[in-house]
This record gives C-alpha cells, sequence and structure tokens, in this order.
C-alpha cells in the first residue's frame, strides 16, 4: 500500500488483514520507494495513491509495469477526475476508488482486481474507461445490500427445534416467491422437504423452477477442504456459482437468495473449529457483498464444554444475529 499519509496506509492496512485472504502487507510513502519496493518483493497487488512524493502514482505505475509485470494496480486517490481515472487505467491499473468511498468499497474493489478483473467506483456510473470493465455496484445498491443482509446463527437443544426453525425459514423464502439454497445431512434434507410439502408447498416445482437447491452438506465441504483446512478459493467458485444459478431463477427486482445450513456445525462435531469459524467468516463476507439471508443451525449441546467457550464466542461474531431454541 502506497500512500503519504501514514494514518490512511493503516486504515488500508487493518481493512485488510480483517479479512480472511490471509494478507501480508508492506507499506510506501512515496512512489519511488514503490517501484523499488514491487521490484524487490513482486507483490500481488499494490494499492496505489497519485498525489505521492517523488514520483506520482501514474509514472510509478508505468515503472511497475515494467519491474514487477505480475503485480495488479488498484488505484485509491482523492482524485475524482474521469480523465485522471482514464489515465490510471492507461498506465496499467486494473481499478479505481476515490479515497472517501474506500470503507464501503475497497473490499470489493480489492477481491475484484485479484481475480483478474476491474473495479471502477460507483460515483463513475456512466463513465467508460479504457481498460475498465464490468464491475460496478451503485451506492444506492450497496446501502440496499448491505442493510439488507441478515446472516444468522441459532443453537438448537434437539433436532426438532433445527428442523422446525429451518423449514420456517425455507417456507418463508419460497412463498416470497425467493430461492433458497439448502446445506444439510441428508436424514436433515428428506425431513425437510416432507415439512415443507406438509405445509402445502410445491417443491417438486421450486426444484424444477432452480429456485429450491439442496445439497449433502459432508460431500459439498469435501469439495472446498484440501488437508482438512478450509480453500478460500474453492469456496468463492463453488458458492458463487451456486448463489449465481440460483439467483437466475428468480423473477422480479426484489428477488433475493436465502441461504441455510449446518456446515460449520458439522466442522466442529469433527473436531475442526478453526474451519468452521473460517466457513462462517466467509458466508459473512458473501453475504454482505450478496445481500443474502444466511441461517447457520447449531445443536447446542455440543457447544456446552467449558474449553469450546472461546470458539462458541468467536462463531458469534460472524453474525448478525445469534438466538437460542
Amino acid at each position: 500500500m502506497v500512500d503519504d499519509f501514514e494514518p490512511f496506509r493503516q486504515f488500508l492496512s487493518s481493512s485488510l488483514r480483517n479479512t480472511s485472504n490471509g494478507f501480508v502487507c508492506w507499506e510506501a510513502s512515496d512512489g519511488l520507494e514503490a517501484v523499488h519496493k514491487a521490484e524487490e518483493l513482486q507483490p500481488d497487488l499494490i494499492l496505489l495513491d497519485i498525489g505521492l512524493p517523488k514520483l506520482n502514482g501514474i509514472r510509478a505505475a508505468r515503472q511497475i509495469a515494467k519491474v514487477s509485470p505480475g503485480s495488479k494496480i488498484l488505484f485509491v486517490s482523492q482524485e475524482s477526475s474521469a480523465d485522471v481515472v482514464q489515465e490510471a487505467f492507461r498506465a496499467g491499473g486494473l481499478g479505481y476508488i476515490v479515497k472517501t468511498d474506500a470503507v464501503c468499497q475497497l473490499l470489493t474493489a480489492v477481491n475484484a482486481v485479484l481475480r483478474g478483473g476491474s473495479f471502477v467506483g460507483s460515483r463513475f456510473d456512466g463513465h467508460e474507461f479504457t481498460g475498465a470493465s464490468h464491475v460496478r455496484v451503485s451506492d444506492g445498491a450497496r446501502q440496499k445490500m448491505q442493510s439488507a443482509r441478515r446472516h444468522e446463527a441459532q443453537f438448537y437443544s434437539d433436532d426438532e427445534g433445527f428442523l422446525e426453525s429451518f423449514t420456517r425459514f425455507i417456507d418463508s423464502a419460497l412463498r416470497a416467491g425467493n430461492a433458497v439454497i439448502v446445506l444439510a445431512t441428508e436424514s436433515h434434507r428428506n425431513k425437510l422437504l416432507l415439512r415443507l410439502q406438509g405445509r402445502g408447498l410445491d417443491v417438486a416445482a421450486a426444484i424444477e423452477q432452480g429456485r429450491y437447491v439442496s445439497l449433502e452438506a459432508a460431500g459439498t465441504l469435501a469439495t472446498v477442504m484440501v488437508n482438512d483446512r478450509l480453500d478460500r478459493p474453492r469456496f468463492l467458485k463453488l458458492t458463487g456459482e451456486i448463489v449465481a444459478k440460483a439467483a437466475r431463477a428468480v423473477k422480479g427486482e426484489n428477488g433475493r437468495v436465502a441461504a441455510c445450513g449446518e456446515c460449520a456445525s458439522l466442522l466442529w462435531a469433527q473436531g475442526n473449529a478453526e474451519a468452521a469459524v473460517l466457513l462462517e467468516h466467509l458466508w459473512d463476507e458473501f453475504a454482505q457483498l450478496h445481500g443474502l439471508d444466511v441461517l447457520c443451525g447449531y445443536v447446542l449441546n455440543s457447544f456446552q464444554r467449558e474449553q469450546e467457550n472461546s470458539i462458541y464466542e468467536r462463531i458469534c461474531a460472524e453474525h448478525s444475529a445469534v438466538s437460542s431454541q
């Protein structure tokens, strides 16, 4: 991260370190130092200001492209002129956001650029920049998604409470015309199906429409785990594909995607608490980014051992709401 104002560098650093990407961060305070560090470190990503001492960000970007061609550059600057933005992309930038928008747009921009895409801050809607493409989120849409995001954890004393709560969650979403993704054990999937049919829901039609997607939890987990560790790229790829497919089945502007499951609970039951916490963190990021309704179910008995209190607290911290039934 390259900026001559130390507090802003600290903000960028803390924002990235608080994600689950495992970022290792270095800092530079002027454009010339940025070029030297880029050549030395060959970083994956460079957050680059424009108004820098010794060498401005545009000129620094051109030199970085020569000494560290694999580095992706995201400009984070107070400059808001469309001409400056265009020049930044011509210099090799893949993304551009204005500093005052960084709080709500930084992580979206970082993820887009790291995936090889590009990002233009929402205030530049209506402009087309050479080299910039496709990843734009308007302020209104972003605020709507974040305010609508729901990521709830519920703890149950038995299977009956779990099944009743999940049935109500799914029933409500389907009757509203939304799509629902269910990640549960085979036994729970079958019982949920019977309960939903007992409520008069045409589940077969919802499945055919793509609005009811039911996946076996353990098998789904196996596709995103590597050596008992949750693999973030695999999770994002799989979840992104599932959510995108469900979203296409929703009709109307106000249609939403809901998801409920017990994957994190299964990981914890297997003794892999760290993976469970990371999984919840990733789902929370996904819920915020896409405005999802997410319900995570846990059997309360598995949390009652005193030595697991710290994990329980970390699980709760990853959710927007927590309740017990």
